[in-house]
């Protein structure tokens, strides 16, 4: 195995956000639709992010033995320093050890709305209390405020720099989340796609716990072969600054047609492709779905899940739910629960107006955020 070295720098980040009022949406159906009546609230050009690194020092190791340490100075095993750099085989994700490995947590919403998440003591309760090894960052690009569209892109930079940074301190992995919804096809942003993956993983090639996922959701008239072409541009992109990166490709009707990924597959190693599920809505069809491509060999991803419907809100299903956690455990998959934030939906974790981002107690979270927090808790592997 390629050893690489992971730089990370111990920094405290102050963080500094004035932001009110932003709302955004949920995934695997056409939404949006208010979109602008919602955060036109919001001046997002307000929102000020000001990071400042106070350097203590640069600590620079070995990524396969990265670890991290307490007050005490007792050292820690973190995801990272047990598992290393990780690869694809067939259906699994393999670790340093050569053993098949399951990625799991939460995904942010997006970020440009909820800055107050990328945050190391977030991240920090996220592995610790939740015992996920997993943080996935979504930075919309079509919405209001999102990257390619109006949005601040050296400030959507920073945050996602400081989350790689403070995923890193805390040995966890991460995943960058290229969020194409209101877009629809990913090839309609694809040259600003070009310069940020480039940009991005040029900066983060010796880093072996960044995972890529290039377009989260396409959707409406995206086709697969559309999604191929683009994927065929933007993986040799990444590859030609990181050989081994792990990348994720979605998939057509908001990353459920897996079936057609099945059928077709890009000629890469070391990729996955995304299922996003939302379990009032998307029942034993789609697992079955999922069971036929998985027998055939496709590698799956499930970048994205909720509990409720796929709006991100109405109610809960948790008998569904469970029935496709029993299945993503049969199958050693990796998943991220949708959303980390306090968006007043079904969908996000932490209570609406609840300005706690790290340490939360039971009461502090949503009815979803009480359930999978306890599923985490329940199911530790790492």
């Amino acid at each position: 195995m390629k050893k690489k070295f992971l730089k990370i720098t111990a920094s405290i980040a102050s963080v500094i956000i004035i932001l009110s009022g932003c709302n955004s949406s949920n995934e695997n159906i056409p939404a949006y639709s208010d979109l602008s009546d919602n955060i036109s609230k919001t001046n997002y050009s307000e929102m000020k992010i000001e990071t400042q690194n106070q350097m203590e020092g640069n600590l620079t190791v070995k990524a396969e033995n990265a670890v991290n340490a307490n007050v005490s100075g007792k050292v820690l095993e973190t995801p990272f320093s047990l598992h290393g750099a990780l690869r694809v085989d067939g259906t699994n994700l393999i670790d340093k050890n050569g053993e098949k490995f399951q990625l799991y947590g939460m995904s942010t919403h997006g970020i440009a709305w909820f800055p107050q998440y990328i945050n190391i003591e977030t991240f920090r309760t996220l592995r610790d209390d939740w015992n996920t090894n997993c943080i996935r960052i979504a930075m919309y690009t079509d919405e209001y405020g999102g990257y390619c569209s109006g949005g601040d892109k050296e400030a959507l930079k920073n945050m996602i720099k400081n989350g790689v940074q403070y995923a890193g301190e805390l040995g966890m992995y991460v995943i960058i989340d290229w969020h194409v919804l209101n877009d629809r096809d990913p090839n309609i942003h694809k040259e600003d796609a070009k310069v940020f993956f480039n940009e991005i993983s040029s900066i983060y090639k010796d880093y072996d716990n960044i995972i890529y996922e290039i377009c989260n959701e396409p959707n409406s008239s995206a086709t697969w072969e559309g999604i191929k072409n683009y994927a065929n541009e933007i993986i040799p992109i990444i590859r030609a600054n990181d050989s081994n990166a792990v990348i994720i490709v979605g998939t057509p009707t908001w990353s459920q047609d897996i079936n057609l990924a099945s059928d077709s597959p890009l000629q890469y190693d070391n990729l996955m492709y995304s299922l996003h599920f939302y379990a009032a809505t998307h029942t034993q069809w789609l697992r079955d779905r999922l069971t036929t491509c998985i027998n055939k060999g496709l590698p799956v991803f499930i970048t994205e899940f909720g509990m409720c419907d796929a709006s991100g809100n109405g109610a809960n299903n948790f008998e569904e739910t469970a029935k496709w956690l029993e299945l993503i455990q049969e199958y050693n998959l990796s998943y991220c629960c949708w959303n980390l934030a306090n968006k007043n939906e079904t969908s996000s974790v932490i209570s609406a107006n609840n300005g706690k981002i790290s340490g939360w107690e039971e009461n502090d979270l949503s009815e979803s955020g009480k359930w999978i927090r306890k599923y985490f808790k329940d199911n530790k592997k790492y």
